[in-house]
């Protein structure tokens, strides 16, 4: 395993599914975290299952404050900043996001900055705290393989795969310019992974038989949130001190498989 001994490291949206499973074994690795969710029934839960090496509080990650009260917090607690992990996010389908004829303007504006602005926000705290406190520092920011191998029939939510690709040119242009300051900026991009955020898929038997295809491997399966942790954790560590600007997918299968749909 990774060690992060003495590592200190932000995960904005870390309370559940993806996040959590990785703040659990940042943790068991030696790492201390700030989680944040905007609820505070779930922050509760999370520090506790986590331990006393988190910390957390209820935040929307949609607003700039809430990231920058997590580095906040990490360099009060703990002394400085090491690395951030940026998982909050989500479907904007309840909202009026879907095919672009369908699509409502709040939608487009909800999933947007659900998706991408508060990455954009929690990036630029991060930064400013590396460039102050020097040594650089890791960002790993959760994309989707939506944003760039897209599936028509079952996952037409187009505002959302343009804040997920938005995600990746706009990591990989702050991984280019920060570079120097030795920030390193990466992404992981999984496919459909089991999580609240999935349960419209997961309760569909015509989407779960084409995922059984168009993600074989393993058995062909919906992915489950520790299938991400090991990439999670290898970009956020000092292991990977010679890797930016990267899209890392952790898909089953999905980018190199056509998928079949069975029935209609």
């Amino acid at each position: 395993m990774t060690h992060f001994q003495g590592q200190n490291i932000i995960l904005m949206g870390g309370t559940t599914g993806l996040g959590l499973s990785a703040a659990k074994k940042l943790v068991e690795a030696g790492a201390r975290v700030v989680v944040t969710s905007r609820s505070q029934a779930n922050v509760d839960a999370a520090v506790a299952a986590l331990g006393p090496n988190a910390r957390g509080f209820a935040a929307d990650a949609m607003t700039p404050e809430a990231a920058e009260r997590a580095v906040e917090l990490a360099v009060g607690e703990f002394g400085r900043l090491d690395a951030l992990y940026h998982v909050a996010g989500g479907s904007g389908r309840s909202r009026g996001d879907g095919p672009l004829h369908e699509m409502t303007d709040e939608g487009l504006d909800y999933t947007l900055d659900l998706n991408l602005n508060s990455v954009i926000y929690s990036n630029r705290a991060a930064v400013k705290q590396f460039m102050k406190q020097g040594g650089g520092g890791a960002i790993l920011n959760m994309a989707s393989v939506l944003g760039y191998s897209p599936s028509a029939q079952f996952f037409a939510s187009h505002a959302y795969a343009a804040a997920k690709a938005g995600i990746i040119g706009f990591s990989k242009s702050i991984a280019a310019y920060y570079a120097p300051q030795n920030i390193r900026v990466n992404v992981i991009a999984p496919a459909l992974v089991e999580t609240p955020m999935s349960q419209r898929a997961v309760s569909n038997e015509n989407i779960m038989n084409f995922v059984k295809t168009k993600q074989p491997l393993d058995g062909g399966r919906i992915g489950q949130p520790e299938d991400c942790d090991a990439a999670a954790l290898l970009l956020l560590s000092r292991d990977s001190q010679f890797i930016t600007g990267q899209v890392l997918a952790v898909d089953g299968g999905w980018t190199v498989s056509e998928g079949q749909i069975h029935s209609l």
